[in-house]
């Protein structure tokens, strides 16, 4: 008997080690990409989104960081309101909000580790486009922009990962820099709005047992927020660019991996 305590024990102690090495990576990551995306407009489920998928799997885990992804979002909403375009919201974000609830449903359906798949897929997609700066070239007309509106706005339900596409459709769309980071947050809020209500209605009992979790990766987004974007604007910015296009790169090959059951 003694010998099952103390077996135990050592599960525990290891158990509660894990738990809080993950804590401090979470609250990490949760830093860097609240500041990315107070620089970019994206980032927060690229990067919490494949680091929470190691302890929950990659559905429930796009669910979870829905909670500090909306909050980080709606603050940077606040901040930078008054330069939103709001003709762009109430066309390409009503298209992208339509996409997100259909990829929120369609999240019902798949497996985790078929939505492991997607969303390695499209971090690689997004650093490959970065690295190689495709995405500075690439535009879309108003039309197709919608559409790819739509279709990020389905990636964000699905697997909480739409940053990417619905920046390279917004370049179409000629609006100065402040507006494009304003417009982009706002239709990512949106967008939340929008799923967040299935995830809760399918997964409500799991994102509460979650809740220290969540709750760590929200301190750390907004910290970033905050704190994270003086620092990075310190940064070159092709510098800056290059360095997260191949962290997010190294994240998706990472999630094909771990998903494949390589690593």
């Amino acid at each position: 008997m003694a010998r099952v305590t103390g077996k135990t024990a050592w599960i525990v102690l290891v158990s509660d080690f894990y738990l809080a090495v993950m804590e401090v990576l979470v609250l990490l990551a949760g830093i860097l990409s609240g500041g990315i995306a107070a620089v970019s407009g994206f980032g927060i489920g690229s990067i919490l989104t494949p680091l929470l998928a190691v302890s929950f799997g990659t559905k429930l885990a796009v669910a979870l960081v829905a909670v500090p992804h909306f909050i980080g979002t709606l603050v940077r909403f606040i901040i930078l309101r008054g330069h939103l375009d709001r003709k762009v919201l109430l066309t390409f974000g009503l298209t992208s909000a339509a996409g997100g609830i259909a990829g929120a449903l369609l999240q019902i359906w798949l497996r985790s580790d078929a939505l492991g798949y997607v969303l390695g897929g499209l971090l690689i997609f997004a650093g490959v486009m970065g690295v190689t700066r495709l995405n500075q070239r690439l535009r879309f007309g108003r039309v197709t922009g919608w559409i790819a509106g739509a279709l990020s706005g389905m990636f964000g339900g699905l697997v909480g990962n739409q940053g990417g596409i619905r920046s390279a459709a917004m370049m179409g769309f000629e609006i100065s820099k402040e507006s494009f980071v304003a417009t982009a947050t706002a239709i990512g809020l949106l967008v939340d709005l929008f799923r967040m209500p299935v995830y809760a209605a399918t997964q409500f009992r799991d994102i509460v047992n979650a809740w220290p979790m969540v709750a760590v990766a929200t301190a750390g987004v907004l910290v970033g927020t905050f704190v994270g974007k003086p620092v990075l604007q310190r940064i070159p910015e092709q510098s800056y660019r290059t360095i997260l296009s191949l962290f997010i790169l190294a994240l998706g090959i990472w999630m094909i991996a771990q998903t494949t059951g390589l690593v």
